[in-house]
């Protein structure tokens, strides 16, 4: 019975994150015609009998708003209880795992080890949201430019994101674009729209571009000076963040230096001469 219980347990992890996996789906673009691709995915029906408890612990605790911005923000299809469903899930299966499998009885490394079971998939979640902000402050600058050259051709800002949707590979940045379109497109105000995708993004770069741009709007003034400036101060952050890492690397590189290479290089050097110290042939004559 207790094996059914993992084995049930197991698939419904497995399903899981199959469920999250992004899968390539054709879809139709805000122009209505063909685009590229976009990220779709089939969640697990396993755990949505436990989704109404979690959904009231997660707003007894105040934490469905926060989780629920990051899941929209990787576009993982799924709801945050349904997410919490599978942290149990895990930590209940890496218990059974312990117990039934490798018999520890332990109480003490059983919990630490359901503690880290229960972690690893918010350790995966925040490691998807940092490469994804990462991924849209690296192409924020471009994307800057080529928005000021359109304007600058004569478009105005919408016409300019919609080319730029329409002709730029996909990237995260034009992800978020085009759900800003699409809520422009069912009625939403494009300032609104705007606030609405920096509050989401919660990046500074981002933040401070659609800052401008609505001081722009109030204050009437040209945008595609605004663009300009803009792409000048992603790029100059860009370079100081390249530059804190590059001064970073010499103290992380030393970590392993100190635990991994000087004592390689130890035994190479003091090997032979600790071998003849044992030995007693360091001092003779021969």
């Amino acid at each position: 019975m207790i094996y059914a219980i993992a084995i049930l347990l197991i698939g419904a992890f497995v399903l899981f994150f199959l469920g999250l996996v992004p899968k390539d789906a054709d879809t139709i673009s805000v122009f209505g015609d063909e685009l590229k691709k976009k990220q779709s995915s089939v969640l697990s029906p396993i755990l949505s009998p436990l989704a109404p408890f979690n959904k009231a612990i997660l707003r007894f605790l105040r934490m469905e708003p926060a989780l629920a911005n990051k899941i929209i923000l990787i576009r993982w299809k799924v709801e945050p209880a349904e997410f919490l469903s599978a942290k149990e899930l895990l930590a209940v299966f890496i218990v059974l795992v312990l117990i039934f499998v490798v018999e520890v009885k332990n109480v003490a490394i059983i919990s630490v080890v359901a503690l880290i079971g229960f972690g690893l998939p918010d350790f995966f979640l925040n490691a998807k949201v940092k490469k994804r902000k990462y991924a849209i402050v690296r192409v924020l600058p471009e994307t800057v430019d080529l928005l000021a050259l359109c304007v600058g051709a004569g478009l105005d800002f919408m016409a300019a994101v919609r080319w730029i949707i329409d002709k730029v590979k996909v990237n995260p940045l034009i992800e978020e674009l085009i759900m800003v379109l699409k809520e422009i497109n069912v009625g939403k105000p494009r300032l609104e729209a705007l606030r609405d995708m920096s509050k989401r993004l919660n990046i500074s770069d981002v933040t401070s571009f659609v800052r401008a741009l609505i001081q722009a709007d109030r204050m009437g003034t040209p945008v595609e000076e605004t663009f300009k400036i803009l792409s000048e101060d992603s790029r100059m952050r860009r370079f100081h963040r390249g530059e804190r890492q590059a001064m970073k690397a010499p103290i992380k590189m030393l970590m392993p230096l100190i635990f991994f290479i000087l004592p390689v290089i130890m035994i190479i050097v003091a090997g032979p001469i600790i071998i003849r110290f044992i030995t007693g042939g360091l001092f003779s004559l021969e």
